[in-house]
């Protein structure tokens, strides 16, 4: 059987690696090639070398996009991943009605960022209209707004993880710290916490990915108002792909630089986190 599978892998794994090749690999070498080119369209592309790196280092918008995305992401990726764990910790104390919040704490996730981008604008407006203010008139408006939506969505899907890792947690080394005398808050430290380690490390990069990644809810929500000083990286390259004649190929740039960005944060983040499960 062993033999056989080996023997058929490559004919079973071909359909699979072809769409990969034409809907990934290529695009995204075409793209690196696009990124040093001057263009308006595929067919017309001229090359320019490093010419748009060096344009993208030195717009404005670009640096503060960067600097916002990552403030942004820090706070996200803390808040999200703390309110989570403190939700499911709750729900696994055996609470009545425990099935029911889970799925009343997981529903945001299952509405669209655009959609949840304009609900949240109308709340915000509607209470911040009574102080003669609307989400886009400074930039912290608009951040803790960013920020209250994605804690809202997210924080549900993320406490289904931690509740999943919390279940698999042995009884038999609860119990052992308890007879040993340990406090809760030794028993978190030392047991709970350590044994989590994997639902903290999928959780870890599922936030920090989401945050640098987030678009749609950027673009309903605030639409980098006011000035674009809440405007996150990838609506900025965005904009300036659709919406700056002639800086495709700056657009282009932005778009490879964000990538590297995004794999360069998620590997140093799978590295340390994984370190922490092996010692646990």
């Amino acid at each position: 059987m062993d033999k056989a599978i080996k023997k058929y892998f490559p004919i079973f794994m071909l359909p699979t690696m072809a769409a990969f090749t034409i809907g990934f690999v290529l695009p995204f070498l075409l793209g690196i090639y696009l990124s040093l080119c001057e263009f308006t369209t595929v067919t017309d592309a001229r090359f320019v070398g490093l010419k748009n790196f060096a344009k993208v280092f030195a717009d404005d918008t670009f640096m503060h996009s960067l600097w916002f995305t990552v403030l942004f992401t820090i706070v996200s990726v803390i808040t999200i991943n703390l309110f989570a764990f403190i939700i499911a910790m709750i729900l696994t104390k055996g609470i009545k009605g425990t099935n029911i919040f889970r799925t009343v704490f997981f529903m945001p996730n299952l509405i669209g960022g655009i959609i949840l981008g304009y609900i949240w604008q109308l709340i915000f407006n509607g209470i911040l209209q009574n102080f003669e203010r609307t989400l886009t008139y400074s930039a912290s408006y608009g951040f803790w707004g960013l920020i209250v939506l994605m804690n809202w969505q997210q924080i549900g899907y993320m406490m289904i993880i931690y509740i999943a890792g919390i279940n698999n947690i042995p009884g038999d080394l609860m119990e052992a710290a308890q007879i040993d005398g340990a406090s809760k808050w030794q028993v978190l430290k030392n047991v709970t916490i350590p044994m989590l380690m994997p639902s903290i490390t999928i959780c870890s990069f599922l936030t920090l990915t989401n945050g640098f990644k987030l678009f749609d809810q950027n673009l309903a929500l605030t639409a980098g108002a006011p000035s674009n000083k809440t405007q996150m990286l990838a609506l900025n390259i965005y904009d300036t792909f659709y919406g700056r004649v002639g800086w495709e190929g700056v657009g282009q740039a932005k778009a490879v630089i964000f990538f590297m960005i995004v794999a360069a944060v998620a590997i140093i983040q799978l590295r340390m986190t994984k370190s922490k499960e092996v010692q646990a």
